[in-house]
């Protein structure tokens, strides 16, 4: 389980960057990379209390990651 979370802040991170690299977002890649850890967070906490997952924790990981990219920075722009 420990390295499970290390290993979904990894994946958030890189998504976060890549996702901002990609131009995906234009949140600079500091936002972006604490947006999907902060989401992907969650998530994880979420699967151990609830068993509620996509299947594997790289791919729990990748989807709260582009989850909270969409939905943070569209929730706060004008």
């Amino acid at each position: 389980m420990f390295l499970q979370l290390f290993g979904t802040i990894v994946i958030a991170g890189i998504i976060g960057y890549a996702s901002e690299r990609s131009g995906f977002t234009h949140n600079g890649y500091l936002p972006s990379i604490i947006i999907c850890i902060g989401g992907a967070f969650v998530f994880f906490f979420v699967r151990l209390m609830f068993g509620i997952g996509f299947g594997s924790a790289g791919l729990n990981a990748i989807v709260s990651s582009i989850g909270a990219l969409i939905i943070v920075p569209t929730h706060w722009r004008r």
